[in-house]
């Protein structure tokens, strides 16, 4: 297992991993030219400067891994069909390309920091969300949160569907300073998770479950019951290995099953008594955010496949597929046609199978086993739980192309990693330093070159 010494971070780069998780959370825009947006601005200045303050405990095998994976989607980027879509494909390689590089950065931040300090971190980020929550439905807070949202984002993307929430939550939803109510779970969900996995706390898991209800109570939600779904691949790919970090423990695994099972009924009986109006719309067919969501790419991807199955649409390819989209949906049982689409990208929000709108079945396949062999390089020890989290929290994002997509991942591979040599440490488990040949001295806890072993 690679391993990566530890240490507390100073106060710059706290501020620097704050900034970085605000950005994703805000979601902010910086328009760089009228075609090439800087997605997560904050996040890609404070990914920058943490990357730079690290250079020179990057392993330069990790950045010719990732150099390789940009290669596999430029390979995919010129297989795609029909060339006058070549410059808006270009545009979206160079934002996943700056969207690789940034959460790589925060990546090798996150594994070279004490466990405690990146959960405390991420408690704290998780608890200002809830407080946060509620100021703005009892203490307020809505009309300054509004008033900030009117002048960060632009006119097009700001939800106004406050009668829907009326109608399906019995109120309106909090926004925080975000685009939308979603972005306020979505991130609540992601950040509380990966707590979840690098807390050190003994009775963490209930902690867990007790933050998952207040968002219930505060941020109202389907996405929060992806925080039932996101235990799963923790308790069998990561809680399931041995107390050596070597291997599957049949016990722990047969445990973590268990208590998965348990989780995914709670999720249901949650999901029917806290979400009954929305399950009832959704079974009616007049959920149109569902079907956007979830139903409706999976079906395009399916077609894609038929019709593009090489390279797909291309990155950012929504242009190129548009008639496709449409006849797609208008074709499915479950679409509404008093349903309005102004742009087919926005109806598309799901990471998990735009993956495979944007590259089609073969070259989404190669990119995906690229991606896989990285984050072993850099040292994810779960591949399976890596990009389990991944699928799970890409039924509540879109933006294939943005950070937060890619956040999601690397942080994954950064958490499993954490916990992974934490385990090691404890049993004693030599954990070897990549960049400076160090390995860890059986029973004591302490790095030392591998030619001064006692």
């Amino acid at each position: 297992m690679n391993g990566y010494r530890t240490q507390q971070l100073g106060w710059f780069d706290t501020i620097l991993v704050v900034i970085f998780l605000l950005g994703l959370y805000l979601n902010v825009s910086l328009q760089i030219t009228p075609k090439i947006p800087l997605t997560c601005a904050p996040s890609g200045f404070a990914g920058l400067l943490l990357l730079w303050r690290r250079r020179d405990r990057i392993d330069p095998r990790h950045l010719g891994g990732l150099l390789a994976v940009i290669a596999l989607y430029l390979g995919a980027t010129l297989s795609a069909t029909n060339y006058d879509y070549l410059g808006k494909r270009f545009t979206g390689l160079l934002q996943l390309t700056y969207s690789l590089v940034i959460c790589y950065a925060f990546f090798v931040t996150m594994v070279q920091t004490e466990r405690r300090q990146i959960a405390k971190i991420l408690l704290i980020f998780c608890l200002s969300i809830a407080v946060g929550c509620f100021l703005e439905q009892y203490a307020g807070l809505r009309a300054i949160s509004d008033a900030v949202r009117e002048r960060m984002y632009d006119s097009g993307i700001v939800y106004d569907a406050d009668l829907r929430d009326q109608l399906l939550y019995g109120r309106v939803r909090p926004k925080l300073f975000t685009s939308e109510p979603a972005s306020v779970t979505f991130t609540y969900t992601h950040y509380t998770f990966t707590w979840l996995v690098v807390s050190q706390w003994r009775w963490k898991l209930l902690v867990y479950i007790g933050l998952m209800g207040v968002g219930l109570l505060l941020m109202p939600g389907p996405t929060l019951l992806l925080m039932l779904m996101l235990a799963v691949p923790y308790l069998i790919f990561l809680h399931g290995q041995d107390g050596r970090g070597k291997g599957v423990s049949i016990t722990r695994m047969v445990a973590g099953m268990a208590v998965s099972a348990v989780l995914v009924a709670i999720a249901l009986v949650v999901g029917s008594s806290f979400f009954a109006e929305r399950i009832a719309e959704f079974s009616s067919g007049k959920d149109a955010s569902f079907f956007y969501r979830v139903i409706g790419p999976m079906l395009v991807a399916f077609d894609v496949f038929k019709r593009y199955p090489w390279a797909g649409a291309g990155l950012t390819g929504e242009p190129f597929i548009t008639d496709q989209v449409l006849t797609v949906f208008m074709n499915s049982s479950g679409f509404q046609a008093a349903w309005r689409i102004d742009k087919v990208s926005e109806v598309l929000t799901n990471y998990f199978w735009l993956h495979w709108i944007y590259l089609g079945l073969v070259w989404g396949t190669v990119t995906l086993i690229g991606i896989g062999i990285w984050l072993r390089m850099i040292g994810a020890p779960s591949l399976l739980y890596c990009f389990g989290v991944w699928l799970i929290l890409g039924q509540a994002g879109g933006a294939y192309v943005g950070p937060k997509t890619w956040s999601v991942i690397l942080i994954a591979a950064a958490s499993a990693a954490l916990t992974r040599q934490a385990v090691a440490r404890s049993a004693g488990t030599p954990a070897h330093d990549m960049r400076e040949g160090l390995t860890m001295v059986r029973g004591t806890g302490v790095l030392r070159p591998r030619s001064v072993q006692p």
